[in-house]
């Protein structure tokens, strides 16, 4: 592998409903004139918002409204910087493609023709090799969490809800296996007595300095890749409201945390 002396060509791979740090990301890499943002491809059925009423129900209202929320302090925490990151991102959206099946043999002859060097995937279902294979460079993509111990879904809750001291994120190499590709670049937030939403709000941000970091190793050709080292930890999944509505409790109160993951 080689450094190119070109902008390199990156095909982006998400889900139907493009969270806010998708689109932070997305508005960066848009932007960085390093970077060349060739096409973007969202799995899901119909509107983000109908996608995520059937796979959430009656809990779609309350996970876009926390997203409205979410995108409303941060615009006023910085106006400027956020229209910002919103007129960028929405330019990117014309390169967008939505598809039921990013697998299908149309999607694959689409990703091919765009002659990516690499895929980055943000939150977006889990690929196949026929998929993330088709980049010359291969694909990467963030996780939220410490690897291998947290792995899975809503895993900066699960740090925070199992007591630890700091809230990890990554960049890894996308492989057959869920969560356990080799890792590009990865960091820590300290968790202290702050706020789940300002623990994930860093995460993000730090996620996708990182992330955009990692291309350029990619497009310099500096990127080393490390195995993930470590005990395999469980699969975590969505928190049942059970358990939030305990976790909200406990730091309501400054309760301490159990010994245990579950």
């Amino acid at each position: 592998m080689s450094a190119l002396e070109r902008p390199i060509r990156v095909v982006f791979f998400g889900g139907a409903d493009l969270e806010p740090g998708a689109r932070q990301f997305i508005a960066l890499i848009e932007s960085n004139p390093e970077i060349e943002f060739v096409l973007g491809l969202c799995e899901g059925r119909g509107g983000s918002f109908a996608d995520l009423w059937r796979r959430r129900g009656f809990l779609a209202l309350p996970v876009r409204g926390k997203v409205m929320l979410g995108e409303c302090l941060a615009f006023l925490r910085a106006p400027r910087e956020w229209l910002s990151r919103r007129r960028i991102a929405a330019r990117a959206t014309s390169k967008f493609v939505r598809a039921p099946d990013l697998h299908a043999p149309a999607m694959l002859e689409l990703v091919r023709a765009a002659t990516p060097d690499l895929g980055v995937i943000y939150g977006g279902p889990i690929l196949k090799p026929a998929l993330f294979r088709i980049p010359a460079h291969g694909t990467i993509g963030i996780h939220h969490g410490r690897a291998p111990a947290y792995r899975g879904k809503k895993t900066t809750f699960w740090e925070m809800h199992n007591g630890e001291s700091h809230a990890g994120v990554l960049i890894q190499r996308i492989t057959d296996g869920l969560d356990s590709g080799d890792i590009l670049r990865q960091g820590v937030i300290p968790i202290g007595r702050k706020s789940y939403s300002r623990v994930w709000r860093e995460v993000q941000d730090e996620g996708c300095r990182l992330f955009v970091n990692s291309i350029l190793d990619v497009k310099h050709d500096r990127a080393q890749f490390t195995p993930q080292a470590g005990e395999r930890g469980p699969l975590f999944r969505q928190p049942a409201p059970a358990t939030l509505i305990r976790f909200w409790l406990r730091r309501l109160f400054r309760r301490p945390h159990p010994v245990l993951p579950q």
